[in-house]
């Protein structure tokens, strides 16, 4: 997950997200379509569609879009069905990834997932060559401004949190996977202002890449990971060194 974050924040400095909005409200349709599909249309009642919508709203993206994908998921609407499929493998320089998708055709996904691991010198693995190096959690983020960690801290505790981190303006709460949804009602009814919440993979253990050419073969597997239409996540057990990523978010 600590991998992905990096990426992200390199996105963020390049300005590129809005390059791909198309491929953004994609995998957000996609997310809201599996949650109404396992969960029912009514996010009152589904706090998983209920973070998928909060989600979209977040990224702007349209009611319109937002609505037809509940009915994609729910049967109101004709659609390919969509399967929800974990893969593993090894990325550049043996780094271990994790990737969630929601896919209409296995065999398409698979395909294109092991083409693009040999692309970057890696390779797509068996079920359980990966899994075992992460833990399966639920996340929370809620803005540092306005508040204080102990302040923080105290409201996940009391809403039955595991553990809480900051990084730079944002404060990460994990909880059990099982336990997401209402710890983040008890942390909204605390008044606190979520800006996401969602189900993820958190490694067992961190390594630090400090090798400017790993890390930029790193970034760029990423890159071609996000631009996968049907990848909705991945997650690895990488970090970039802080000051190698102020050289990367430079250029």
């Amino acid at each position: 997950m600590a991998g992905h974050s990096k990426w992200s924040k390199v996105k963020r400095i390049k300005g590129v997200l809005d390059a791909r909005r198309g491929k953004l409200f994609s995998k957000l349709s996609k997310e809201i379509t599996v949650a109404a599909k396992l969960g029912g249309g009514n996010p009152d009642f589904n706090p998983r569609l209920r973070a998928a919508i909060q989600a979209a709203k977040n990224q702007s993206m349209p009611n319109d879009n937002i609505e037809r994908a509940i009915k994609k998921g729910t049967g109101e609407l004709e659609a390919d069905a969509l399967e929800e499929i974990t893969y593993e493998g090894y990325g550049p320089d043996g780094v271990p990834f994790l990737i969630e998708t929601a896919t209409d055709n296995k065999n398409r996904t698979a395909s294109e997932l092991r083409s693009l691991f040999h692309k970057h010198g890696g390779n797509l693995a068996s079920s359980g060559s990966v899994a075992y190096l992460f833990h399966r959690k639920g996340i929370i983020l809620i803005p540092a401004e306005g508040f204080s960690e102990d302040q923080i801290l105290e409201a996940a505790l009391d809403a039955g949190a595991e553990e809480l981190f900051q990084e730079d303006d944002t404060f990460k709460i994990l909880t059990p996977p099982d336990q997401l949804y209402s710890v983040a009602e008890k942390l909204r009814n605390a008044s606190l202002p979520i800006s996401e919440t969602k189900l993820t993979f958190v490694p067992e253990i961190m390594n630090t890449i400090s090798d400017e050419p790993t890390a930029r073969r790193l970034l760029h597997f990423c890159d071609a990971l996000e631009d996968c239409e049907d990848v909705l996540q991945f997650h690895s057990n990488f970090d970039i060194a802080t000051s190698l990523l102020n050289t990367l978010s430079e250029e």
